[in-house]
């Protein structure tokens, strides 16, 4: 019985690398459409907007798009199975570029938020990348085939700033129309290759099966992860967002901007290679700890100076930070549910992340504004005690529970 249920694991895994491959090639292409927002966003802001205090408005109308588009993301997938959703998810990618670049054609600040807005919907949709990686996974195989997918992301830390720097002023004076236009086509190109994703529909027999959503959520294993997800992602994208425009204000050129945005973004994904190794290893809280820790130790460097080395200090440490806290708090929500549960705790899961994301974000701009770029990372400091304080005493209890 044990040999047959090996071999089982064994032929599940095997079409699960099939999706790992497919979902990591789209996670390169989808991060694209993130790096060449983040990279942009606040700078295209300052130049549209009416207020420089509104000038990070298009960052955070991208993540009020994540955050809008997680639990739409989980029904769909219910109902229809995630390769519609993906698709779903690339044609809002489409759109998002070529928006923004009439947007910028046109000089509107409103429309420019609106592409933005639809450049969360497309992040808030390959956001599930991860989770349908591991579906069907072996337990052994499962954080392997999360952070292989979240890899992807490496070559979306060097295709994004890259396709920026080589294309923001072709259509001069009109700084970064035509790299968003580029991007388009690339979410069209991330479209063909998910069309192949094997994710079949749900059985309709498992739309009304599993336990109610409150019942899972209180478990302490699932607060622990959704916690350290809400204060790893948040906690990151606070000081990416306002680093660009901090440059800027700090007499730095947009290519020390685009360099540092593209070292984050490789420093995000790049660990990726081995983090699930390491959580297999150590275990997911001690990892998601670590990560935490070196989001402090970022904004730390991020407090002991504004030059160009310094901010890319800051971002690198940071992304390594982020990669630990989220891919091992991703490791972690699988635990909580069984399988007919997935699409509507994944959805629920990212929902919390991106919403708090929101929240961060809509403040980030008046933050840096009016406080400056040191307190833009002292606020990364309190989230990060309390998330590790959550996960020693989760941890603690369930040991605990374990000796008795």
């Amino acid at each position: 019985m044990t040999d047959m249920t090996a071999a089982a694991a064994s032929t599940d895994d095997v079409r699960v690398r099939g999706n790992v491959i497919r979902l990591a090639a789209a996670q390169a292409l989808t991060g694209a459409n993130s790096a060449v927002i983040f990279a942009t966003g606040s700078i295209v802001g300052a130049a549209l907007a009416p207020s420089v205090s509104l000038a990070t408005l298009p960052l955070s109308m991208y993540v009020l798009g994540l955050a809008a588009g997680t639990l739409p993301t989980g029904m769909i997938s219910r109902a229809y199975g995630r390769r519609v959703a993906f698709i779903a998810g690339t044609a809002c990618g489409a759109c998002t570029g070529l928006l923004a670049a009439f947007a910028i054609l046109r000089g509107s600040f409103v429309l420019f938020c609106c592409a933005t807005f639809l450049g969360g919907l497309y992040g808030s949709v390959s956001q599930s990348y991860r989770f349908a990686a591991a579906d069907g996974a072996s337990a052994a195989f499962r954080p392997k085939a999360v952070s292989w997918v979240m890899a992807g992301g490496v070559f979306a830390g060097v295709l994004g700033p890259q396709l920026v720097q080589w294309t923001m002023d072709i259509w001069s004076p009109y700084l970064f129309a035509f790299s968003f236009v580029v991007q388009a086509a690339v979410a069209l190109v991330a479209m063909a290759i998910l069309s192949g994703v094997d994710a079949p529909k749900p059985a309709p027999a498992d739309l009304h099966r599993g336990r109610p959503l409150f019942e899972i959520a209180r478990q302490p294993r699932f607060i622990a992860a959704a916690l350290c997800g809400v204060i790893a992602y948040p906690t990151m994208n606070l000081v990416m967002t306002s680093a660009p425009l901090a440059m800027k204000m700090c007499g730095l050129s947009l290519s020390d901007s685009n360099f540092g945005i593209q070292w984050h973004i490789v420093a995000m994904y790049g660990p990726s290679f081995f983090t699930g190794a390491l959580i297999a290893r150590f275990g997911a809280p001690r990892v998601v700890a670590a990560g935490l820790l070196l989001e402090a130790c970022g904004a730390i460097i991020g407090l002991s100076g504004i030059t160009a080395v310094h901010f890319w200090a800051t971002l690198s440490v940071l992304g390594l930070g982020w990669n630990f806290g989220f891919v091992g708090a991703s490791a972690l929500v699988p635990e909580t549910h069984r399988p007919e549960e997935r699409n509507k705790v994944q959805a629920f899961n990212d929902f919390l992340v991106f919403g708090m994301m929101a929240v961060g974000s809509f403040s980030s701009g008046q933050l840096l504004a009016n406080y400056g770029w040191a307190a833009v990372n002292w606020v990364v400091f309190p989230p990060v005690l309390l998330g590790v304080t959550v996960l020693l005493v989760v941890s603690f209890t369930q040991r605990r529970a374990a000796l008795r």
